[in-house]
């Protein structure tokens, strides 16, 4: 037999405790949480659900976790306040009539939205298109037909 460790977290606290595991290799059931030592004598949980990282150490009531940095939330953050610096300033630069430099791209119309807009047809537009279509379809059944009669007439 070996010795796991298992958590109960409330409220953003974690007590670990050891706990008795059948012998079945670490990582093969539907385990939340995985543990790996650390090398100051802590731990590092991993939730297997969600991705969350948290470092876990020895405090004087019992055991503590604290959730580790995320550096992609981080750089993600810095991306978001960089766009919406580059917009601000390209408003300014419009706002005193002057053109943005060389490369610059207007997209003062999303303001920092990663959402995609999409422009659909309107109703009359749909119904112009289908008449088309619909045109076009019965100049080809009387290209067909006429190209039939031509074919018949010669034989």
């Amino acid at each position: 037999m070996r010795v796991t460790a298992f958590a109960a977290c409330v409220a953003g606290v974690c007590m670990i405790g050891p706990a008795l595991a059948d012998d079945t290799p670490p990582g093969t059931g539907d385990a939340r949480y995985t543990f790996n030592k650390t090398a100051d004598g802590g731990l590092l949980r991993l939730n297997t659900r969600t991705g969350d990282v948290s470092l876990c150490s020895k405090r004087a009531v019992g055991w503590a976790c604290q959730a580790a940095p995320d550096e992609r939330a981080v750089l993600e953050g810095e991306i978001a306040r960089l766009r919406a610096e580059n917009t601000a300033m390209k408003k300014d630069l419009l706002s005193r009539g002057l053109p943005l430099p060389p490369g610059a791209l207007s997209d003062l119309s999303a303001a920092g939205d990663n959402d995609v807009t999409f422009h659909l047809p309107s109703d009359a537009e749909v119904n112009r298109f289908a008449a088309y279509i619909g045109r076009v379809w019965h100049r080809l059944v009387e290209a067909i037909t006429q190209a039939q009669k031509q074919v018949l007439n010669k034989s």
